[in-house]
């Protein structure tokens, strides 16, 4: 029975198929889809830095299209020519433009700026290209030199911190420095100590608190009955009795009174001086001849 398919025929359908499915394959990578629709246009560039080949064609921010292809433009030197994959349904107006942008990172995207046109190119011409200054042409044109007039200050700047980091003034100041944390901490430690000592005698201080409270609390009752105490009779009856002792001392000083005669009448005092003479003399008497004035019969 002889064979259908020679050796080489399998070799050959085998190679074509796996260059078939190598060349989708790396499309697929790249993100081109060979069998989805899609119109073609064309943008031509200065600078493409960051664009690649699969790279979006966004609109408004979302993904109508990729890069398909790059080529450099001989018969337009210093121009790049890249073709745009867009979606079958996408249209562009006359007028529209296609900018290049690249964000922080490196990458680049083309953002399409449609026009308010009703009039659409035809698919295969091309889109005006162009690439607005972003945030790094901002910083190499802007910023860029302002450092470079900044970098003197500064190197002059740096120069001043090492001559003083390297002074030995400031090397013994940090030393000093740790001399005096360390006495910080010894005199933390100290009123550590102080403060547990005091514990106690704060204890104390908290019970002499209490009686002297204690003690004002007493001061007040006495006070409060003192405020209530009766002072107005009180003063009125000591002023009665100082008035009865001034009349009376009045009338012993009178010569109305028996009293006040007896005191100071100094007749009424010599007659009883007298009286009391002769009383003297009559017991002297008595003791001395006591059969004058006794008289004792016997039975």
């Amino acid at each position: 029975m002889k064979k259908k398919f020679s050796k080489e025929v399998i070799i050959g359908v085998t190679v074509l198929a796996a260059l078939l499915i190598l060349f989708f394959g790396i499309n697929f990578l790249k993100g081109i889809n060979l069998f989805k629709p899609a119109n073609y246009y064309y943008a031509s560039y200065t600078n493409v830095a960051g664009l690649t080949i699969a790279s979006p064609v966004k609109l408004n921010g979302f993904t109508v299209g990729i890069v398909r292809d790059m080529e450099y433009e001989y018969d337009n030197p210093g121009h790049v020519l890249v073709e745009l994959s867009l979606d079958k349904k996408m249209r562009i107006p006359e007028g529209s433009e296609a900018l290049l942008c690249v964000d922080l990172l490196g990458a680049a995207s083309i953002d399409l700026v449609l026009a308010d046109n009703q009039n659409f190119i035809e698919i295969g011409e091309k889109i005006k290209g162009s690439t607005p200054s972003g945030l790094m042409d901002a910083v190499a044109n802007d910023i860029m030199p302002a450092v470079g007039s900044i970098m003197p200050k500064i190197d002059s700047l740096l120069t001043s911190i090492n001559s003083i980091v390297s002074d030995p003034a400031l090397k013994n100041s940090v030393r000093r420095l740790d001399n005096i944390t360390a006495n910080l901490e010894a005199t933390s430690q100290q009123l550590t100590q102080m403060s547990k000592t005091l514990s106690p005698a704060m204890g104390n201080v908290a019970v002499i608190a209490d009686n002297l409270k204690g003690i004002s609390n007493n001061l007040n009752d006495i006070t409060q009955e003192l405020n209530n105490a009766p002072l107005d009779s009180t003063l009125n009856n000591l002023n009665s009795v100082v008035a009865n002792a001034k009349d009376l001392t009045d009338k012993l000083n009178g010569s109305d009174s028996s009293l006040g005669l007896l005191l100071n009448d100094t007749k009424l005092h010599d007659n009883i001086n007298g009286t009391v003479k002769s009383l003297d003399s009559l017991f002297i008497d008595i003791k001395k001849n006591p059969k004058r004035y006794i008289n004792v019969k016997l039975l």
